[in-house]
């Protein structure tokens, strides 16, 4: 009896301790069944003056089929920089311009570290030349990039300080050339795997505000939601969201609403909406939560990408105004057993109720073969666009390419799945954490998508491996070939018509079986094709990666300009 008592008080004790140091933190205790450590911990300093050289090669260009990547972290000459390694790219695309481009990931200086900061580039003429200027916050440990972009052009940035896990947000009014921080370092709350959206919809009673929604356990003080409504400058004290997703992403309808998608880091996913955060007047509240069946679970720890994700939760909500408009989607890479596949559902009623699962990738099953970080984007039009890296070509199971489909009837079928990548080896260039980030992501408009992935096709001698770099790709429908913009506005802000972008012969997507050749890049900067026999609805690739210096194909011409409606007054 006594012994019983002894051990009742002890475990007493243990878990009152535990809920102490929970409080003392501003964090809750972990629901049951989630990670106790989060995604993003910190780690080494940042390495003094002098111990790494930096080291340059020709950057990357690596065609495929029609489609182009382009190296996006170069140095000042538009040179790969040797060393250094880049991954979890976040892109914003501004609306009135396609030509202005902007991507955020995690960089780290030298891949001997896991120290890393908030880097960014920019384009001017499509993503055919990129310029790196530097990080946010040169020295600063920072992580989880996420970009969001507004109306009128302007481009958010949101970064973790990973040694608080809080936030801030940082604003470009110049295609993201330079960065102004709106908040203080960390005011925009936060938390470990954070993600924001930016109301863009000017019916809305929250034209511009801010929304942000990340894991409430690795939290910067408390809660799981904030909202901004002045630009990110000031951010409301934190609130709890049902369930507590995390591991998502969020979006707004046409009528202002809030959609949060989510999961619990397993099997159990949720689509939870706020019909009132559009109310400045207000604490928003969350008035309807829907259970989602994503016909799998969430993997974290995976073979692809061991020490990271293989693909988080992603919605889109269409604004497009016609058949499909307020539809809303969401997508995830879950395992049913062994690796994964992209999994899609559809609510056509504001999220009351959700489709059954559909799987995106139409490779044969096979729970050897991993289809991983798929994400998705709404275009204007409403066409659906989905990527993600795919094994399926690869006979270790392991080696991806970037695959893409896309829908035009609101998701009920896709196109068949295309390759728009060489090959790579994801398990190399591990800048010392195991894996190459926790997301991908897209922004579509009307003739295709804006892609930044994280792959390995640059070859570092030194450390006899290839190594992480960020890059970009246009993908479309037609193929990857001369993509047109969306509408650019004189510096008077009246539209002026220009010509379009002529139309250049593409290959075409098939369903037959076909060699696909996939790709390494070697010391040489040479690219060795290595042809396998699995049948993939693919474009036959034409050209295999080399190191050259920069290529000039022609950029992105203007079209007629879209006529927009005159939003309401904006908060500075």
């Amino acid at each position: 009896m006594r012994s019983s008592a002894v051990l009742t008080v002890n475990l007493f004790v243990c878990l009152s301790l535990l809920a102490a140091l929970a409080t003392a933190s501003g964090q809750a205790l972990p629901r049951e069944g989630r990670m106790t450590e989060p995604l993003e911990k910190p780690g080494m300093p940042p390495a003094p003056v002098g111990t790494y050289r930096l080291e340059t090669s020709p950057r990357l260009i690596s065609p495929y089929g029609g489609f182009i990547s382009y190296q996006v972290n170069v140095d000042q000459n538009g040179n790969n920089i040797v060393g250094d390694a880049a991954n979890e790219p976040s892109i914003a695309v501004d609306p009135t311009n396609g030509n202005k481009i902007a991507i955020g990931w995690r960089q780290f200086n030298t891949w001997t570290s896991n120290f890393r900061q908030s880097g960014y580039g920019y384009t001017t003429d499509a993503g055919i030349h990129w310029h790196f200027p530097g990080t946010l916050q040169p020295g600063v440990f920072r992580s989880d990039p996420v970009l969001d972009y507004d109306d009128t052009g302007n481009f958010y940035y949101l970064s973790l300080l990973v040694n608080t896990f809080c936030g801030d947000i940082w604003r470009s009014t110049n295609g993201g050339q330079s960065w102004t921080e709106r908040s203080p370092d960390g005011a925009a709350h936060s938390g470990d795997k954070e993600w924001f959206t930016v109301d863009k919809t000017p019916a809305s009673m929250g034209h511009g505000f801010q929304y942000q929604f990340w894991t409430g356990f690795f939290a910067c003080t408390s809660g799981e939601f904030s909202r901004s409504t002045d630009g990110g400058a000031t951010w409301q004290s934190p609130i709890n969201i049902p369930n507590g997703p995390d591991w998502g992403s969020l979006d707004v309808a046409s009528n202002g609403y809030l959609f949060i998608g989510g999961n619990d880091e397993g099997s159990s996913f949720w689509c939870i909406r706020s019909t009132n955060a559009q109310n400045p007047n207000v604490t928003p509240t969350f008035d309807q939560v829907t259970t989602v069946n994503m016909g799998g679970s969430i993997v974290y720890g995976g073979s692809v990408n061991p020490g990271g994700l293989a693909g988080q939760t992603f919605l889109a909500v269409d604004r497009s105004g016609g058949p499909t408009n307020n539809n809303i989607y969401m997508v995830t890479s879950v395992s049913s057993g062994g690796g994964t596949n992209v999994m899609f559902v559809r609510s056509t009623n504001g999220g009351l109720s959700f489709s059954a699962p559909q799987r995106i990738n139409d490779d044969p099953s096979n729970s050897a073969k991993w289809h991983w970080l798929g994400t998705l984007a709404v275009a204007p039009n409403g066409r659906i666009d989905s990527v993600w890296l795919d094994s399926r070509n690869a006979a270790n199971n392991l080696d991806s390419q970037l695959f893409y489909s896309w829908s035009t009837d609101g998701g009920l079928t896709w196109a068949p799945n295309v390759a728009v990548s060489n090959s790579f080896d994801p398990l190399q260039g591990w800048p010392n954490q195991n894996k190459i980030g926790d997301y991908i992501t897209i922004v579509s408009d009307n003739t295709g998508g804006d892609v930044a992935y994280s792959a390995t096709f640059n070859f570092n001698p030194s450390r006899g491996q290839h190594e992480q770099d960020v890059y970009y790709v246009r993908v479309s429908p037609s193929g990857g070939a001369t993509p047109t913009p969306t509408a650019t506005t004189s510096p008077t802000a009246t539209a002026t018509a220009t010509s379009t972008a002529t139309a250049t012969a593409t290959a075409t997507a098939t369903a037959t079986a076909t060699s696909t050749a996939t790709a390494t890049t070697t010391p040489m900067s040479t690219a060795t094709a290595t042809p396998t026999a699995t049948p993939t609805a693919t474009l036959s690739p034409t050209a295999t990666p080399t190191g050259t210096p920069r290529v000039t194909p022609t950029p992105r011409t203007a079209p007629t300009p879209r006529i927009r409606p005159s939003p309401p007054p904006r908060p500075v």
